[in-house]
């Protein structure tokens, strides 16, 4: 597995929260491992190499065996796949909900802000332009 780039900007607080959440569940640092390596060139390398000597040198008929293994393995690949699915769809909902909060708090902010701008410009215009 190779290091991610180095950070140029800030992580968004949702990132940080969920990669906190699943570096402290050693279930999820395992799934997070498979799927990894599962979504690599190094595992589609090291099943061309292992079914390759498996068909040429173990087994003289490997294909009951072989199909079997397959199989299974498919089977386990696609949970993992299901479970990458879930975490992004997780990671998105949550990053939606915190994104949600953070724009309503951001239009609270400007519209107190513009009542407030309208009440100073009003005091201005009734100071300079009415009559005292």
């Amino acid at each position: 597995m190779t290091a991610p780039p180095p950070r140029t900007h800030p992580e968004h607080p949702v990132v940080t929260k969920l990669r906190a959440h699943r570096a402290a569940d050693i279930q999820l640092r395992i799934a997070d491992a498979i799927t990894a390596f599962a979504g690599s060139m190094a595992f589609v390398y090291l099943h061309v190499a292992v079914f390759a000597g498996w068909m040429l040198f173990v087994e003289s008929s490997p294909w009951p065996t072989l199909t079997l293994v397959v199989s299974l393995e498919a089977i386990f690949l696609s949970t993992f796949v299901m479970i990458g699915q879930n975490r992004a769809a997780l990671f998105q909902q949550i990053k939606a909900d915190h994104d949600f909060v953070e724009q309503e708090t951001e239009l609270k902010t400007n519209t107190q802000l513009t009542r407030e701008i309208h009440v100073l410009t009003s005091e201005l215009h009734r100071r300079l332009v009415e009559p005292s």
